[in-house]
């Protein structure tokens, strides 16, 4: 990894803000949908939340990676904060698909992969950030944070499938 900043959390955040903002891209681009404005907005604040939240992990990450290279004594506080921000990208994603999914539903047919394929990019951020919950060297797999973030990596997979149907 050449910047220990940027890790997969970083990138995880980052592709579903890109999947959001595309969301809203074919949202504001469809015709005859009375409520397409709107579900934009929410598309482009879940880009701007999933945007912070990328730099939020960049932080968090180099913070605990100093920690543990430091071995300071409060590294269980950053471990703990370091899993935390995955969880939120994680919900925050999920949030993405459900919307991407009702995108699909409803825009203009010769848009529809795009959405679908957000759905999908922001799906696969979701998991990789229920991985990074998991892979937190303070947390078991029984803790539940970890069956949170793969609840939500779940429902971004279901939102992501009824995304990639619509239209079928």
């Amino acid at each position: 990894m050449s910047s220990p900043l940027h890790g997969a959390g970083y990138a995880a955040a980052r592709a579903a803000a890109e999947a959001a903002r595309l969301v809203a891209a074919v949202a504001r681009e469809s015709t005859g949908w009375e409520g397409a404005a709107g579900i934009a907005a929410q598309a482009n604040a879940l880009a701007a939340r999933l945007d912070e939240l990328a730099t939020e992990d960049a932080e968090v990450f180099a913070s605990a990676l100093g920690a543990l290279a430091a071995g300071s004594r409060d590294l269980p506080m950053r471990m703990t904060r370091a899993a935390e921000v995955p969880l939120e990208i994680a919900r925050t994603a999920a949030d993405v698909c459900e919307v991407a999914a009702l995108v699909a539903e409803r825009c203009d047919g010769v848009l529809r992969a795009d959405a679908a394929a957000s759905a999908a990019l922001a799906s696969g951020s979701a998991l990789a950030a229920a991985q990074l919950v998991r892979a937190n060297l303070l947390v078991t797999p029984e803790d539940p944070e970890v069956a949170e973030a793969f609840r939500c990596a779940d429902a971004a997979r279901a939102s992501a499938l009824r995304a990639l149907d619509a239209g079928s």
